[in-house]
């Protein structure tokens, strides 16, 4: 059993590899160290199974959620005690308007997640998960004034020539606490395939908000400052609510 849990926390190591990489670093350019990165997290987790395959103590699933699509891995503690690993991603496109300047967006998902799991009542499904998740959500926009010419921020209007186009981002905190409840056990007596069920709220903090102009000149006026900071306040009021971000999963477990 103490191999099987030297495993376990090598597999959970690389995993907050992985989220330190791709959160803190970005993908281009330690592309290379993240593939390491899984590829021993993936080593680990074979040997772990492997060498435990009759011991019930372990399960990997996929799940469907508010953060994204993903996968994610259970290791059995205690009869009580489960803790859970994975990651979410997902990538929407669209577009809104605010002030009369038309906004194409892209919204990025991307999570590691880290649970523990406790299940309070014996022989139920029940449990409560508090966790840590590794956060890289993030929008990213653009934006253009609706009828084509101008821009109006704060009480001044603005030629596309003078600002050229909007460009602006929201941010978040990137290591951020979660708290939830479910349902599904799935490193249960029975192994097998299971349903897994989650319901929490990840507080990811207040969105950072940036705007800026394409066209570097007007940059430095004092009156644009005024107005472009009026645009981000206002963006601000929009986004404040995604401090408390809700998450709702479901998915299906396999455990061995």
């Amino acid at each position: 059993m103490a191999i099987f849990y030297f495993y376990v926390i090598l597999y959970f190591h690389n995993l907050v590899i992985i989220a330190h990489i791709t959160i803190n670093k970005g993908y281009v350019m330690k592309n290379r160290y993240l593939k390491l990165a899984l590829f021993a997290s993936l080593v680990s987790f074979g040997c772990a199974s492997s060498a435990f395959a009759d011991t019930g103590n372990i399960a990997i699933g996929a799940k469907a959620s508010t953060l994204g699509f993903g996968g994610e891995v259970t290791v059995g503690l205690t009869p009580s005690f489960n803790v859970r690993a994975g990651y979410n991603g997902y990538n929407y496109s669209g577009s809104t308007s605010q002030n009369q300047i038309n906004y194409d967006y892209k919204l990025s998902l991307g999570s590691v997640p880290v649970m523990l799991d406790w299940y309070p009542f014996e022989h139920s499904g029940f449990r409560l998960s508090p966790g840590v998740i590794f956060n890289n959500n993030k929008l990213s926009a653009t934006g253009t004034p609706t009828g084509g010419g101008s821009y109006t921020l704060g009480v001044n209007t603005y030629t596309s020539t003078q600002i050229g186009s909007l460009t602006g981002s929201v941010d978040f905190d990137k290591t951020v606490p979660y708290l939830g409840l479910g349902w599904g056990n799935a490193v249960g007596k029975n192994g097998g395939l299971s349903f897994v069920f989650d319901l929490g709220v990840m507080f990811q903090g207040t969105p950072k908000v940036a705007l800026a102009a394409s066209n570097p000149t007007i940059q430095n006026s004092p009156t644009f400052q005024t107005d472009i900071n009026k645009e981000i306040s206002d963006l601000k009021d929009k986004t404040d609510k995604f401090k408390y971000y809700p998450v709702l999963s479901i998915g299906l477990a396999y455990g061995f």
